[in-house]
């Protein structure tokens, strides 16, 4: 018991060190102060320059340089790696992983050490390196949808300071200073890209592949468009801050005639799970054969890989995309 008690808080101190090392990065102000000395060192003595800006694309997908080898062969790195800076968190793909790996196998030793079944403790497992990938992606689906609902505002900012004669690039500086986050910080990164001289088609481009939103689409794709045929950029803006407006009316329209599909879809979700725990409780010796056959445990992993297939289908039903 005491060795299970001190596996756990072992645990949980490096679960709580890793997770808060993933959000808040591993980079202490002295490490970026004796970075930026180093970098003015080699331009004094005509080497070559790397500041740890932010304009400066940080390759390295791993801290570890054995893990960034390896990583770097695979081609779903990327894909990670696009993952993370959608969610604006500054961490690399190597710490998620290890992050991934660390919650993984303490779920794994702690089943084990409990029930000693393989199916289960590998069950565990399973869900405990998905878990950080999970925060990852809500935290993506979050920030997505904040900068997908200020967007149009961003839109009339930068409609109003092209109207008061202002040019394209100082309107994109004026709504990076007076947007709110994450809208400011896209559009900040994307007037720096472009004012120390990348063309504003790639500055544009850099920016949609960050915010894969089809509004951001639309907007870039119009400006691109007004750039090469001309016309009233203002009033093409406001065009598509209104459109961008009303697709959110008729979005807020669909979800109040699905509600009722919707709570469908979470009782037929959360039944099986329910009963489970009613029977467990009113009648213990009636599923008392599911934990302690051995056949018990492969059935109820197949039903739970079964019921999250199902409930996938079911929520993908419900969900209409507009």
């Amino acid at each position: 018991m005491a060795l299970l008690i001190a596996l756990l808080t072992f645990l949980i101190v490096t679960i709580v060190f890793a997770g808060f090392w993933l959000f808040f990065g591993t980079t202490t102000n002295q490490e970026l102060v004796r970075n930026r000395l180093e970098a003015v060192r080699k331009a004094e003595k005509g080497g070559d320059v790397s500041l740890d800006l932010d304009l400066v694309r940080d390759e390295l997908l791993s801290s570890v340089p054995a893990l960034n080898r390896i990583m770097m062969r695979l081609a779903w790195s990327k894909r990670l790696q696009d993952l993370i800076t959608q969610a604006g968190i500054e961490t690399k793909p190597g710490t998620l992983l290890l992050v991934s790996g660390v919650t993984g196998l303490g779920s794994y030793v702690i089943v084990e050490m409990i029930k000693r079944q393989f199916s289960l403790s590998f069950l565990a497992a399973v869900v405990g390196a998905i878990i950080p990938l999970t925060v990852v992606s809500i935290q993506r689906s979050r920030r997505l949808g904040r900068f997908e609902q200020r967007f149009p505002e961003a839109l009339d900012l930068l409609g109003r300071a092209v109207r008061a004669g202002h040019s394209f690039t100082a309107g994109l500086e004026m709504v990076s200073k007076e947007s709110p986050e994450p809208v400011a910080s896209e559009f900040r990164l994307t007037f720096e890209e472009q004012n120390f001289g990348l063309p504003l088609r790639d500055a544009l481009e850099n920016m949609a592949s960050r915010v894969p939103l089809v509004d951001v689409r639309f907007f870039i794709t119009a400006l691109l468009i007004q750039k090469d045929t001309g016309g009233n950029l203002a009033e093409l803006l406001d065009e598509l801050a209104r459109v961008i407006r009303e697709r959110f009316r008729i979005h807020r329209e669909v979800r109040v005639k699905t509600a009722q599909g919707r709570l469908t879809a979470m009782i037929l979700i959360a039944l099986p799970i329910g009963m489970l725990l009613l029977m467990r409780a009113a009648n213990p010796s009636y599923v008392r054969v599911l934990f302690d056959d051995p056949l018990g445990p492969k059935i109820l992993a197949g039903a739970a890989a079964l019921q999250v297939i199902g409930s996938a289908i079911i929520w993908k039903i419900v969900h209409i995309e507009v």
